[in-house]
């Protein structure tokens, strides 16, 4: 319930933060203030017990923290429009992923030999970390490529905007069952937590190399193409692994798909966004795309995934999350038609 509440509140939170940042022009100012915010609340997990308390910080995080990605993808995508050097955006968020690696290996080791308590103070001094790094980040003015300033829920009523946002749900709550179950769910064929670890690990070096390579992949793939292959072999992906899950070199397979299911999908959906939002809705459409895919998604595949695995087992569970990127392919080759190619 603690998980599900935190996605929850990402539903919400980041179209409030998006608003402010478009209405007042000032992207970076809001992401200073969500980072402070977000660092001084968590400081009450240090003395919160009982489950109300423990709520209170996780939803505090979740209505301050969950805007940072949306509003920061948001002026980058802004300051790498009037790039003149050959940099793009899955070169800055490859970051992202050497950052997460990083933080697994080294709070493994804090943990193992310093205790779980290190975990919190790991996460206070990072929240702060990301304060003080806010304050060195350049404001982006942006100019509306259109003259008459479309209302945004103009944009949202649009049909294929609809299909991009239904479509990046499915997608997302599959994944939410991966991100909270997997690990669980390979405990029960006695894996260790070293091969699990490994295991994931493997997924996010995928990741990695996908956002190198992704410069050079959409020379020759268009963003709708990038989507519906990695839709397809995220079908792929959730089918072995609730299948063939008790055979290693089969997860092992799996887990590079995720360069695809998590990697270029990310990529792709978060441009194409970005492309039917203009730059006159620019926050908004990165936090509303950030809040329903990830804030719904989240939610699903964590409390509906729960329920499922509670009444059919893990391996059912797993193989059925594979008709939600199944019923994402659909959705976006009939309707998506309008997308830069």
């Amino acid at each position: 319930m603690l998980l599900a509440f935190f996605q929850l509140g990402r539903v919400i939170s980041p179209n409030l933060w998006g608003w402010l940042a478009d209405h007042t022009a000032k992207r970076s100012y809001w992401i200073k203030v969500t980072a402070l915010a977000g660092a001084l609340f968590f400081i009450y997990s240090f003395c919160a017990e009982s489950f109300l308390q423990i709520l209170f910080v996780m939803m505090a995080m979740s209505i301050f923290t969950s805007s940072t990605i949306p509003l920061m993808e948001s002026l980058t995508l802004s300051h790498l429009s009037t790039n003149k050097g050959d940099f793009s955006y899955s070169k800055i968020r490859v970051w992202g992923s050497i950052g997460f690696i990083c933080a697994a290996v080294i709070m493994g080791y804090c943990i193992d030999f310093l205790g779980i308590g290190t975990l919190i103070i790991a996460l206070l001094l990072i929240q702060f970390f990301i304060y003080f790094q806010s304050l060195r980040i350049p404001e982006h003015n942006t100019v509306s490529l259109t003259t008459i300033r479309r209302p945004i829920f103009d944009v949202i009523r649009n049909p294929e905007v609809i299909a991009i946002i239904i479509g990046c749900t499915l997608m997302v709550s599959s994944h939410g069952l991966l991100y909270n179950f997997y690990s669980i769910y390979l405990k029960t064929f006695d894996y260790s937590s070293m091969v699990i670890g490994a295991l994931w690990a493997v997924g996010v070096v995928c990741e990695i190399i996908i956002f190198l390579l992704m410069p050079k992949i959409l020379k020759f793939l268009d963003l709708k193409q990038v989507i519906l292959v990695s839709l397809i072999l995220a079908v792929l992906r959730f089918f072995l692994i609730g299948l063939y899950a008790d055979t290693l070199w089969v997860l092992v397979f799996a887990q590079t798909l995720h360069a695809a299911t998590f990697g270029s999908f990310h990529v792709a959906s978060v441009q194409i966004i970005e492309y039917f939002f203009n730059k006159e809705h620019h926050a908004r459409g990165q936090s509303l795309y950030n809040s329903i895919t990830y804030g719904v998604g989240g939610v699903v595949g964590g409390i509906l995934g729960g329920v499922l695995i509670e009444y059919l087992g893990y391996s059912a569970t797993f193989t059925l999350s594979a008709l939600l990127p199944l019923a994402g392919i659909a959705i976006f080759y009939y309707g998506l038609k309008n997308y830069p190619k």
